[in-house]
């Protein structure tokens, strides 16, 4: 059986886009009890678990998924915060799901992961970013954002970067992707006519907006957009390409400089960092 990916909420779970693409669990459950069965359940028959949440705000669906690998004794559950916006954590979760029916094990899949979202382009079209605290915005962006009419375009990751629609345009990837866009109110084309384009992505998907955007993103007038590697091939080569490494402390294949099971640092000093993915990747291919 593959690693079991798991999230923190039902709307996190994206479609698979083929039939080996094993569906994500959604941890923890309504009580604790539930949580600690089903956990263990998820031990007992994939082996290995790697449970995302995002990184910011504090979820009490964090500290119960704690507390159940606290309980269980477990060190065969990761749990990972990764500082992606809900529909940028929801692609990276699908992303793994894609790399857990591959040979990689799951030290390597669990450590991936902070590899992974930095290849995820995740932003957001807002009608206002006066509440919004995810990002740095200028002060004069705050004073616009109160005008009838004005529009945002907010990228969070990889790189924050706020402009203003129709005078600026949002730095896009320079490699191959495809893009989740997620509307909530008022709806807005200008994701799907024109930064789609810009961008040269390989296929657009319309998904249901995560409840958790609202709150992440400071308003309810947003359209929320995810792009990144959709290709298991191109997941895979990213992957095995970074050099691996023993966790010191239990053991476990890692990438990168910490392990994504115990969060032990790296200690060896042959580590290497990840190679550029613009170099394997050129524009538009896949």
């Amino acid at each position: 059986m593959p690693t079991a990916i798991a999230v923190t909420s039902p709307d996190l779970v994206l479609p698979p886009l083929d039939r080996q693409t094993p569906p994500a669990i959604v941890q923890p459950g309504p009580t604790l009890a539930q949580s600690l069965n089903a956990m263990h359940t998820l031990v007992e028959q994939h082996g290995y678990v790697i449970a995302l949440h995002a990184a910011s705000g504090a979820d009490p669906a964090v500290q119960r998924l704690r507390t159940v690998r606290s309980v269980l004794e477990s060190d065969r559950i990761a749990v990972l915060g990764v500082p992606l916006p809900p529909l940028g954590l929801a692609l990276l979760a699908q992303q793994l799901r894609q790399l857990s029916v591959c040979d990689l094990s799951p030290g390597v899949l669990a450590s991936s992961a902070r590899l992974l979202a930095h290849y995820i382009y995740a932003g957001a079209v807002l009608g206002s970013v006066a509440k919004l605290d995810q990002v740095p915005v200028p002060l004069a962006s705050h004073a616009k954002s109160w005008m009838p009419g004005a529009q945002f375009g907010v990228l969070a990751n990889p790189r924050p970067q706020l402009v203003r629609i129709g005078q600026e345009e949002l730095p896009g990837p320079e490699f191959g992707t495809r893009m989740l866009v997620a509307a909530g109110q008022p709806p807005s084309d200008w994701v799907t006519a024109q930064l789609a384009p810009a961008w040269r992505v390989q296929g657009v998907a319309t998904v249901p907006l995560p409840e958790e955007s609202v709150r992440w993103w400071g308003t309810g007038r947003l359209v929320e957009f995810a792009a990144g590697l959709h290709d298991v091939s191109v997941l895979y080569q990213l992957v095995s390409s970074v050099r691996r490494e023993a966790c010191h402390w239990c053991g476990l294949e890692l990438i990168g400089d910490r392990c994504g099971f115990c969060a032990a640092p790296l200690s060896s000093p042959s580590a290497q960092p990840p190679p550029a993915v613009t170099r394997a990747l050129p524009r538009g291919g896949t």
